[in-house]
């Protein structure tokens, strides 16, 4: 089946005898055993609940993998990830990645005996370079947060396979209908559900889908044992959320394409990051292995006082963190997303204090680009 027909349908094997085309949501922290030594299958909520299993099932099924998982936020699903790793072991990563990501693993895991190299991983020589002996997983963005480079997830699983490495792509920004990181080689795939799967801005959540069963065996050991798992009720808003994510994309895209070619020819923008506009250096390889661009732009205004001008005169475009959602939003990535990274780090990304970067989302795309060109306007003048 086609992404769009899986995803209108998560939950509805699971439904009641009533014939509800809704997965009914379970709000309960047990469940009554049918005898001694027996079970329904569900014993306690945090090892496992029907409506969080309806979701889990879902991301597997629109990956293509064996098993998936729900947790309560997306740093909670890369912590328990996390725990797949033993002390001494080192990990390469995407050098221009979430900040969340960045202080996880060099705030706190760092403290616990792993290590970690930052490289462009849309540069497989510079992947190729930094294996190590005690080398164990990739940890990939597939598009970057914010400068949207593209990773060859192929040709980066050839490198894991080649080292025995463990490939794990978080596909956050593209979502299984535009990528399927499994399909190229990849072994685990990590999203925000909160950001597009969900897609409204109103629910928190995690999710992993894992290709191999053994390795899926020992990811729920550990999402069992941390416990930090996606409730109920948020599980069926992300399902509800998912069921739409074709239809949000395909608006979205065309969007965001819209208002990149826009922001490309206004004397006020700067640099332009957007893989759809065709002198992007990922452009053609996403032609090549994804089913579209994405709705995030990255755009560098000319002068640092344009930042608090654009934040503050947008009226539909929000100021606001996070992604993904129905709703546009705008951020300033060098005091809010990436701030826990070192400014000299920052510094040497690009992602400066002339960076922002729009989540583009379904309102209609000539009164966003208005509303854009109205917040400019005082720039222009002065």
């Amino acid at each position: 089946m086609k992404v769009a027909t899986t995803a209108a349908h998560i939950g509805l094997e699971r439904v009641s005898r009533t014939g509800a085309v809704t997965v009914p949501i379970y709000q309960t922290a047990t469940f009554r055993h049918p005898a001694l030594g027996q079970s329904t299958g569900y014993d306690y909520s945090r090892s496992g609940n029907p409506t969080r299993q309806a979701l889990e099932e879902g991301i597997a099924a629109l990956e293509g993998g064996c098993r998936g998982f729900a947790y309560a936020s997306g740093m909670a699903a890369i912590t328990s990830l996390m725990f797949l790793f033993r002390q001494g072991d080192h990990l390469i990563v995407t050098e221009d990645l979430y900040g969340g990501s960045y202080r996880l693993f060099e705030k706190i895991f760092l403290q616990f005996g792993l290590s970690f190299s930052y490289v462009d991983t849309s540069d497989l020589a510079a992947v190729r370079e930094a294996v190590r002996p005690n080398t164990r997983a990739l940890f990939v963005e597939s598009l970057t947060n914010p400068l949207l480079k593209v990773a060859d997830i192929e040709g980066l699983s050839a490198i894991c396979k080649e080292h025995d490495l463990l490939h794990i792509v978080d596909n956050t920004f593209l979502t299984p209908y535009l990528l399927r990181p499994f399909d190229q080689g990849a072994d685990i795939t990590i999203y925000s559900g909160s950001k597009y799967l969900a897609g409204h801005n109103d629910t928190v959540c995690g999710l992993v889908a894992v290709k191999d069963p053994e390795l899926a065996e020992r990811v729920y050991f550990h999402q069992n044992g941390v416990g930090a798992v996606l409730g109920p009720q948020d599980s069926w808003l992300t399902i509800r959320g998912m069921k739409t994510l074709t239809l949000r994309m395909d608006r979205q895209q065309e969007n965001a394409q819209a208002i990149a070619e826009w922001l490309s020819k206004h004397p006020q923008v700067g640099k332009i990051y957007y893989p759809g506009l065709p002198d992007h250096p990922g452009h053609d390889l996403m032609k090549r292995s994804c089913k579209g661009f994405g709705a995030m732009i990255a755009f560098e205004v000319k002068r640092p006082e344009q930042i608090n001008q654009l934040l503050m005169k947008t009226k539909l475009i929000s100021f606001a963190e996070s992604l993904g959602g129905v709703e546009s939003l705008i951020t300033f990535p060098q005091v809010q997303t990436h701030a826990d990274i070192e400014p000299e780090t920052l510094e040497r990304l690009g992602i400066n204090n002339l960076l922002l970067r729009l989540s583009v989302g379904i309102e209609d795309k000539d009164d966003l680009i208005a509303d854009l060109a109205q917040a400019f306007e005082e720039g222009e003048h002065a």
